[in-house]
């Protein structure tokens, strides 16, 4: 999620470590929406860290970006994250979204919205980008999904939908 503090001392802990960050969004109203964790890590504070740490580590940083339809996904996204990004060291990780049934206030973003958008950090930005494949989503073990059933909204009453994985209780 970009632990600013973890992130300020990862280097001097450990040397040598590749380190992955959960970015999601370019903006941090957008990150906020995806991952609410993202609030206590504004996305300002974030990359002054990474900077200071691909400074001093001189190593690649690995951006996670979960591609979402409409969320995250647009050509205006893709050149927000590009100018975020210009000035580090990074490979990209695209990951087409894995719905979680019906429970998902989140769409997969089409193969072509995913090749666009990775066509523009490399083509204009000349941002390393890859594409996660896509494994699991028929057993529902694909990465971000869960293997839970839970019952169905109309079963249980009222109880509400889930808003995050931090709000499970098994």
């Amino acid at each position: 999620v970009g632990i600013v503090h973890a992130i300020n001392k990862l280097h001097n802990d450990l040397p040598g470590l590749n380190l992955a960050v959960s970015l999601h969004a370019p903006v941090q109203d957008i990150r906020c929406q995806i991952m609410p964790a993202a609030r206590a890590f504004p996305l300002e504070k974030l990359m002054d860290a990474l900077q200071q740490y691909q400074k001093i580590s001189q190593q690649k940083i690995l951006i996670e970006y979960i591609m979402l339809d409409g969320v995250n996904d647009g050509e205006q996204h893709a050149h927000l994250l590009g100018k975020l990004l210009e000035t580090f060291q990074v490979i990209v990780n695209l990951i087409p979204f894995n719905p979680i049934g019906t429970l998902s206030q989140f769409r997969t973003s089409s193969e072509e919205g995913v090749s666009r958008f990775q066509k523009i950090l490399r083509g204009t930005y000349n941002i390393r980008t890859t594409v996660r494949k896509q494994m699991g989503q028929d057993i529902s073990g694909a990465c971000g999904q869960l293997v839970v059933n839970l019952p169905d909204k109309k079963s249980v009453g009222n109880s509400s939908l889930l808003a995050d994985i931090e709000d499970l209780h098994l």
